[in-house]
C-alpha cells in the first residue's frame, strides 16, 4: 500500500433528496369538465447508501466527492400519476468502514460484509395527492402533502482494517519482516522506526488450503494513546482484530516491560482491548541461545502464550501458525 494512496479517515458533506409534492389536480377533458381530484402522489427523495467492496482498501475515492447530493422526488402528475423517486446514491467503502456523525459523533452506520447495503441517509417521503383527501363531504379538496425534506450534513468515514491477526510492536520490531515472509505481502523494510506508515494486509496460507488475514500495522511508541508518533491513526485499526500477535526482539532490553508498555497503551486507548486474544512472538530469535531464551522466557507473562521465532532462518514459524490458527477457532 503507497502512503499517498491509504486514506483511511474522510470527511464528506451528505444530502439525500427531497420528497416531490402530491398534485392538487382535478380531471379535465373533452367528456368532463368538473371531474374529481386525480392528483397523483409525490415521489420518493433519492436514499444516499453505503455499499460494502472487498476490492477496495481504502478511501482514496471518496477524496474527490466532497459533496454527495442525491436526487429529488419528482411531484406528483395527473390522472393518479406517482412522480418519480429520485436516483439512489451508492457509496462503495471498504469493509471495516464505519461513519459517524460530525456533530455528535454517533456511529450511524458500520459495513462488514461485502455487498452489505445499509441505507445511511434516507430520502424524504413523498407527499399525497389530492385524490387522497376525496371524503362524502368533502368531494374536491383543493389541497396536497408537501414532500418530505430529506437530511443532510457533514459525516465522518473511519476505515477500520479487518485482519484476523494484527501485529503489534514497538516500531522497529520485525513486525513488517514477519508479513513478508509467511504472506506473498511486500511492505516497506529498512533499519529504522516508522518504516511501516500505514497498515499493510497478507494472507497467511495454513494446512489444507486454509488461510487467515494479518496486519502489520504502524509500531506503537510511548504515549500513542495520547496521540504521539502516529497515534490514534493506527489504533483504531487494532479494534478488529481478533488476536493481537505482540512483536518483541530478541535483543530488547527487557521484553517483559516491554510487553507491559505495549499492553498499557492498548489499554488508555481502549480498556476493551484487552478483552482479545493475546499471543507474543519473540522475534530475531536467531541471536539467542537455549539458555538465553529460557531467561528471557522468565520475563515473559506465564499466562500469555509465547514462541520464539525468526524470520530469517524460519525458526518457529510453523509453530507460531498452529498456535494462531488453534487460538482462531477455539
Amino acid at each position: 500500500m503507497e502512503k499517498t494512496n491509504f486514506i483511511d479517515y474522510i470527511r464528506v458533506f451528505c444530502k439525500s433528496g427531497h420528497g416531490g409534492s402530491g398534485s392538487r389536480h382535478f380531471m379535465r377533458n373533452k367528456l368532463t369538465s368538473k371531474g374529481g381530484p386525480d392528483g397523483g402522489d409525490g415521489g420518493r427523495g433519492g436514499h444516499i447508501i453505503l455499499k460494502g467492496n472487498k476490492q477496495l482498501w481504502t478511501l482514496l475515492h471518496l477524496r474527490y466527492y466532497k459533496n454527495i447530493i442525491a436526487e429529488n422526488g419528482e411531484n406528483g402528475q395527473k390522472n393518479n400519476s406517482t412522480g418519480r423517486s429520485g436516483k439512489d446514491i451508492i457509496i462503495e467503502v471498504p469493509l471495516g468502514t464505519v461513519a459517524k456523525d460530525e456533530l455528535t459523533g454517533m456511529v450511524e452506520a458500520e459495513i462488514l460484509n461485502d455487498g452489505q447495503e445499509i441505507i445511511f441517509m434516507q430520502g424524504g417521503i413523498g407527499g399525497l395527492g389530492n385524490a387522497h383527501f376525496a371524503t362524502p363531504t368533502n368531494q374536491a379538496p383543493e389541497y396536497a402533502q408537501p414532500g418530505m425534506s430529506g437530511v443532510e450534513g457533514w459525516k465522518l468515514m473511519e476505515l477500520k482494517v479487518l485482519a484476523d491477526v494484527g501485529l503489534v510492536g514497538f516500531p522497529n520490531a520485525g513486525k513488517s519482516t514477519l508479513l513478508s515472509v509467511v504472506t506473498a505481502a511486500k511492505p516497506a523494510i529498512a533499519n529504522y522506526a516508522f518504516t511501516t506508515l500505514t497498515p499493510q494486509l497478507g494472507i497467511v496460507a495454513y494446512r489444507d488450503g486454509k488461510s487467515f488475514c494479518m496486519a502489520d500495522l504502524p509500531g506503537i511508541i510511548e504515549g500513542a494513546a495520547e496521540g504521539k508518533g502516529l497515534g490514534h491513526r493506527f489504533l483504531r485499526h487494532i479494534e478488529r482484530n481478533a488476536i493481537l500477535l505482540f512483536m518483541i526482539p530478541a535483543d530488547s532490553e527487557d521484553a517483559g516491560k516491554e510487553f507491559e508498555i505495549l499492553k498499557n497503551e492498548l489499554e488508555a486507548y481502549n480498556p476493551e482491548m484487552l478483552q482479545k486474544e493475546f499471543v507474543i512472538a519473540i522475534s530475531k530469535s536467531d541471536m539467542l541461545d537455549e539458555e538465553l531464551k529460557r531467561e528471557l522466557a522468565k520475563d515473559l507473562p506465564p499466562h500469555i502464550p509465547h514462541v520464539f521465532i525468526s524470520s530469517v532462518t524460519g525458526e518457529g514459524l510453523n509453530v507460531l501458525k498452529d498456535l494462531l490458527w488453534k487460538k482462531l477457532n477455539d
